[in-house]
C-alpha cells in the first residue's frame, strides 16, 4: 500500500486532501496509524472530561427563538428538535410532546360564546310614564295626546314598525318606538336628551324617529289626511263654511308657514328667508309648509319642502293643489287665502288696493274670518309639535316626511278631541304675517274670478252677512 502510493506519486503533483467524513474531529484528518496513535490520548481525555462534566439541560430552539425551527420531520409531520448541547453518548433527546391538531383543538374546546359590550342605560323615565298608574293628564301633557289616542296610533303602526327579538338583544316594544318619535316631535329635544330619557342609543333614537314618521306617512296619512273629493264630503265642507261666514262654495282655507332649518350645504341662497332675517335681525333659513284646512281645523292638503326664498304664489304653482285645479277638479269651489296669493278661478283672496268701499271692506272681513281657520290650525300644529319652531337636526331630504307626520298626528288629535294646553299656545311665537305688514302683490289672473268676487261681496253686504267692524 505505501509502495503503491510512492510509485503513483513519483513525478506527479501531490493528491488533493481527502473529503471530511465521520472520523474528522475538530478539522483534523486521520491520515495514518501513527497519527491515530498520537491523537488517541487527547481524544480519550476530552471524552472523559465531557462524561465527567455535569449534564446541561437541552434547550430546544422553541425556547431560544420563540419558534420551532425543524431540522427533520418525523412520519407524523412533527418537527424533531435537535439541541447542540445534547451529549451524543446519551442517545437522542426525547422529542417534546406533540401539539394537538387544529381539528382536535376545535373538538375539545368549549363552545365559543360571542360577547357584546352594551352601555348600561336607564329607562326609568319611560317605565314611569308607561305605567298604568301614571296620570292621564300628565301623559297628555308629555305626548300631546291621551292614552287612548296613543294606543290607537300604536295599534295602527304595530305591523309597520315592530321588530323581532334576536339572539343578541330584545327588540324595542312598539309603544316605546312610537313614544320616542312622538316625544321628539312634541318637544324638539336634541337626540342626546331623548336617548337619556328612554335608555336607547342616540343613533337608535334617530332611526326610530325616521321609521315611525315613514310609517305614519304610509299607513295613517291615507286615512286621516284626505281631500274631500266625493260629492257628499265636499258638500258637507261647503255647507259648514257657508254657515259660519256666508261665503258660498268654500272648500278650504289655505296658509303657508316657514319651518326654520340649519343652513344647507348646497343651494344656500335658495333657502335664505329674507323676511325672517329682517324681522329677527339674524340670518334665517327655512323650508315652506303650505296647507289647506277644513272647517274642523284638520288638514286636507299639504305641500312641504320648497325653499324658504320662494314666495307663496311660487309655492302654490309647484303644489299638487295647482295640478288638481289645472285638471279641472276645482271647478265650482273656492279656496280662501290671504293677500299674498293671486286671484284665480278657484282661489279667493281679499281686496288689496287702496280706497276700499264698504262692500269690499265687508268682504275682506269675512275672508279674514275664513282664513283665520287655517291660521289657528297652524298655531295648534306648531304648539303641539315644537320641533316645527326650532332648527332641527333632521337632514333636509328627510324633513318632508317628518313634517308630514306632524300634520297627520295633528289631524288625529283634532278628530279625537285632544285639546292643546293653553300655556303652549301662549308661549308660541308663530311667524304669522298679517297682510298689512306684508308687501302685497295680488294680481288678478282671471277676469271672471274678479266679477265673481264682486258678486259675493255685494251679496254679503245686502243679505245681512257682512259685519260692522269696518264702520
Amino acid at each position: 500500500m505505501p509502495n503503491r502510493r510512492r510509485k503513483r506519486g513519483a513525478g506527479e503533483d501531490p493528491p488533493p486532501p481527502p473529503p471530511l467524513d465521520a472520523s474528522s474531529i475538530g478539522g483534523a484528518v486521520l491520515a495514518g496509524d501513527e497519527d491515530v496513535k498520537k491523537l488517541t490520548f487527547p481524544i480519550t481525555t476530552i471524552l472523559a472530561s465531557l462524561a465527567a462534566a455535569p449534564r446541561r439541560r437541552a434547550l430546544p430552539f422553541l425556547e431560544l427563538n420563540k419558534g420551532l425551527l425543524p431540522e427533520e420531520a418525523d412520519d407524523e409531520g412533527e418537527a424533531e428538535v435537535v439541541s447542540p448541547l445534547t451529549d451524543p453518548a446519551d442517545g437522542p433527546t426525547p422529542p417534546p410532546p406533540k401539539r394537538p391538531r387544529v381539528a382536535d383543538e376545535a373538538a375539545s374546546a368549549p363552545p365559543h360564546q360571542r360577547r357584546l359590550w352594551v352601555k348600561d342605560r336607564s329607562s326609568e323615565w319611560w317605565e314611569l310614564r308607561s305605567s298604568p298608574a301614571y296620570p292621564d293628564a300628565d301623559f297628555r301633557r308629555d305626548f300631546r295626546m291621551g292614552r287612548a289616542t296613543f294606543a290607537m296610533v300604536c295599534d295602527a303602526l304595530g305591523a309597520a314598525v315592530a321588530k323581532e327579538d334576536t339572539a343578541l338583544r330584545t327588540a324595542i316594544p312598539v309603544p316605546q318606538r312610537v313614544a320616542v318619535c312622538v316625544w321628539r316631535l312634541a318637544t324638539g329635544e336634541p337626540l342626546r336628551l331623548v336617548s337619556k330619557r328612554f335608555g336607547i342609543g342616540i343613533s337608535t333614537c334617530h332611526k326610530l324617529v325616521l321609521e315611525v314618521c315613514g310609517a305614519i306617512r304610509t299607513v295613517l296619512m291615507p286615512r286621516f289626511l284626505q281631500w274631500p273629493s266625493s260629492p257628499s264630503s265636499s258638500s258637507a265642507v261647503k255647507a259648514s263654511f257657508e254657515a259660519a261666514s256666508g261665503v258660498p262654495d268654500v272648500l278650504g282655507a289655505m296658509y303657508t308657514t316657514h319651518v326654520p332649518i340649519i343652513a344647507p350645504k348646497v343651494s344656500v341662497s335658495a333657502y335664505f328667508n329674507r323676511r325672517h332675517t329682517e324681522r329677527n335681525q339674524k340670518t334665517s333659513y327655512s323650508i315652506t309648509l303650505q296647507g289647506v284646512v277644513g272647517p274642523d281645523g284638520a288638514f286636507t292638503d299639504v305641500c312641504i319642502g320648497w325653499p324658504g326664498s320662494m314666495s307663496d304664489d311660487q309655492v302654490l304653482d309647484k303644489s299638487a293643489l295647482q295640478q288638481r285645479a289645472a285638471a279641472g277638479m276645482m271647478a265650482g269651489a273656492w279656496i280662501v287665502s290671504g293677500g299674498t296669493y293671486p286671484l284665480t278661478d278657484w282661489l279667493l283672496v281679499p281686496y288689496t288696493h287702496q280706497n276700499l268701499t264698504w262692500t269690499q271692506h265687508a268682504f275682506n272681513e269675512k275672508v279674514g274670518d275664513l282664513r283665520r281657520v287655517a291660521v289657528d290650525a297652524f298655531r295648534r300644529l306648531k304648539a303641539r309639535w315644537a320641533c316645527l319652531q326650532k332648527r332641527t337636526e333632521v337632514k333636509l331630504q328627510d324633513l318632508p316626511v317628518v313634517l308630514g307626520a306632524c300634520c297627520v298626528l295633528h289631524n288625529i288629535c283634532e278628530a279625537r278631541g285632544e285639546p292643546v294646553a293653553p300655556d303652549l299656545l301662549q308661549d308660541l311665537q308663530v311667524d304669522l304675517v298679517d297682510d298689512d305688514d306684508a308687501v302685497l302683490d295680488n294680481p288678478v289672473r282671471s277676469e271672471a274670478a274678479a266679477k265673481a268676487r264682486d258678486k259675493i261681496a255685494h251679496n254679503l253686504l245686502h243679505r245681512g252677512h257682512a259685519g260692522t267692524a269696518f264702520f
